[in-house]
């Protein structure tokens, strides 16, 4: 089976300078990015390391993904945003996973084994979002069909050729991790998560508010 690597980025220059020393890229039969609009030096970084970078078409975290599941040609695809806060080693356990026949593998921050970057925080409101709508998207898509997904909102995830073929995605928004796991509900798919540890950005913000990110993704919950 082969496997293609994309890494997602958008003014990660940071997080490429820390994490593309330390990935495995003999793991993969391709490695490309998909790059958002870059200004601080992103681009750059990845095309000396040999990494073949595509601008995308439009604006948005949704375009992004569709994007890069339109330009892998391998059998199957993962999906890395390297921001630096996810130990580049636990790429071969995706690989792993996809070759066992897998349509869909996510990385989850909430399983046992698993660390949040909130977890050494009294409140801790991003992981509660992604838990309670990891619960209403089980309730509202599944059920019981397959086993409930934990963690519908990372975007370090891989999937199967025949899954990306058969995905449509918006062609707007960030509502497209959710979107994945509510077409992995519809049609019962083979899905597997495995834990990582998350640790909190060493540079840099992140690129969804959690208000406005907030509202859509529940939009979408409510009227996909």
């Amino acid at each position: 089976m082969t496997t293609a690597l994309c890494l997602l980025v958008w003014n990660e220059a940071h997080g490429c300078q820390a994490e593309l020393p330390k990935i495995d890229f003999s793991l993969f039969d391709q490695v490309f990015a998909i790059d958002g609009g870059s200004t601080d030096g992103t681009v750059q970084i990845l095309q000396a390391a040999g990494i073949d970078v595509y601008e995308q078409s439009k604006s948005s975290y949704n375009v992004a993904y569709v994007d890069a599941l339109a330009t892998f040609t391998t059998d199957a695809v993962v999906l890395y945003h390297p921001k630096g806060t996810i130990d580049p080693s636990s790429l071969s356990t995706m690989v792993d996973l996809l070759n066992k026949g897998n349509d869909l593998v996510i990385a989850s921050r909430m399983i046992p084994g698993a660390i949040n970057e909130e977890d050494d925080q009294l409140i801790r409101h991003r992981k509660w979002f992604g838990e309670g709508l990891a619960l209403a998207a089980s309730l509202r898509w599944n059920g019981k069909k397959i086993k409930r997904i934990s963690d519908p909102l990372h975007g370090y995830r891989g999937c199967s050729r025949a899954f990306a073929n058969s995905l449509v995605l918006r062609q707007y928004g960030v509502t497209a991790d959710l979107e994945m796991v509510h077409h992995a509900y519809e049609s019962k798919a083979t899905v597997a998560e495995f834990p990582v540890q998350e640790t909190v950005r060493a540079e840099g913000t992140t690129h969804f508010p959690a208000y406005k990110t907030g509202k859509q993704l529940i939009r979408y919950l409510l009227k996909p």
